[in-house]
Parts: structure tokens; C-alpha cells; sequence
């Protein structure tokens, strides 16, 4: 398949953007129905987790570490808060918004990590651990690259050699 410009494109199962969004979505369903029986969405137990990990975050760390644009973070907040899981707490900046896991966020991250760590466990099982390790380094590695790489569209013309 060729491009407007007459550039051949790689297969569509080649592409890595497809490969990690297939990768994803597999993964995902293993996780999806114990966090749907908790009545949480995906996105809620990634902020329970980075709370329950390092503690009180602001919102935009929160939102850069849970990978979560800031409108969508707002909306959770929301629901967190309404069920009592997370509160906002006093910031240095009045600017900045902190929040923190209450004691029921917290024992509800309790009650799901057992749970949570037998579904890791089980894929990480079957992939291989080393592999799993492997894996994770090297996503870490291409988030780095593709971080550093320019923003623009002025990337350098692939030669055939």
C-alpha cells in the first residue's frame, strides 16, 4: 500500500501502534472483570493504584502517571470522591489540586490487589517471566526514544540501504 506521496507503507500487522493497541485490548480483558465486579472503570483503578503506590499526587501528576487526560482525570476525581474513595487534600499552591485515597480507598485497593496480582501473575505465567521482564525494559525504552524524538513532521527520508 502506498501513501499519497507513492511511499510504500508496512503491512497493517506490522504496524507497532496497531501491535500495542492489540496487545493492550488481550491484556486488558484478563483485568476488566475484577475491576468491573469492584464497580470501577479501568481508568478509576489505575488512579486508586498510583495513589495506593506513592500517596497523595496533584493533578497533573496523577494525569502523566495513570496516563489519563486531565478532562477525563476530572470526571473521576468526581466519582472517586462521591463514593468516598479519594479526598482532596491542602497544597502548598493553592493552584494545584492533591488528592490522596481515603481509608475506604485504601481498604478497596486492599481487598483488589490479591486479585489483581493472581491476573499478572497468571499472564506473566504463561509469557514468561524473563520475557515479561524483557518486555517491560523495552516498552520503557521506546516510550524514552519516542519521547526525545522531535515533535515536527521533519523526519529524515528512508533510503533503501
Amino acid at each position: 500500500m502506498t501513501d499519497g506521496a507513492g511511499t510504500k507503507l508496512r503491512g497493517y500487522d506490522k504496524s507497532l501502534p496497531i501491535a500495542l493497541l492489540r496487545a493492550r485490548e488481550a491484556t486488558m480483558r484478563r483485568f476488566k472483570p475484577h475491576v468491573d465486579a469492584h464497580g470501577l472503570t479501568i481508568q478509576q483503578w489505575r488512579v486508586i493504584r498510583a495513589l495506593a503506590d506513592s500517596g497523595p499526587l496533584g493533578s497533573k501528576a496523577l494525569a502523566a502517571r495513570c496516563v489519563i487526560m486531565p478532562p477525563s482525570l476530572t470526571r473521576i476525581f468526581r466519582a472517586l470522591e462521591a463514593r468516598g474513595l479519594i479526598r482532596a487534600e491542602a497544597a502548598e499552591d493553592a493552584r494545584r489540586h492533591v488528592v490522596a485515597l481515603t481509608g475506604e480507598g485504601r481498604a478497596l485497593h486492599d481487598r483488589m490487589a490479591g486479585a489483581s496480582e493472581a491476573i499478572y501473575a497468571g499472564i506473566e505465567a504463561a509469557f514468561g517471566a524473563e520475557k515479561m521482564a524483557a518486555l517491560l525494559a523495552l516498552l520503557v525504552e521506546l516510550r524514552e526514544v519516542a519521547e526525545a524524538m522531535p515533535e515536527s513532521g521533519d523526519w529524515p527520508e528512508r533510503r533503501g540501504d
